[in-house]
């Protein structure tokens, strides 16, 4: 599998974990929000272990990332739209 073809795989397994807790009856802001909790527990975790912390400048880094990982994931929204004609 491809790192894109395995990328991918994990974030509609997140997905899909995602709907099933809207679907228990949760509400999506706050299934969003624990989504985004859990990213910033594992990316803490992945960076520093379990004992330990991200310094000011590596919540800059997971900050910077995130928002490049958004706003590529709103330019793919938009062309999709597009290419819809929507």
């Amino acid at each position: 599998m491809t790192d894109r073809a395995s990328h991918d795989h994990c974030t509609n397994k997140f997905i899909e974990l995602a709907n099933e807790l809207r679907q228990e009856g949760f509400d999506p802001q706050l299934v969003s929000a624990a989504l985004m909790a859990a990213s910033g527990i594992y990316v803490t975790y992945v960076t520093a272990g379990n004992d330990g912390g991200l310094q000011p400048s590596g919540v800059d880094k997971v900050v910077m990332m995130y928002r490049r990982n958004l706003e590529h994931i709103q330019e793919r929204k938009k062309a999709e739209n597009q290419a819809r004609g929507n």
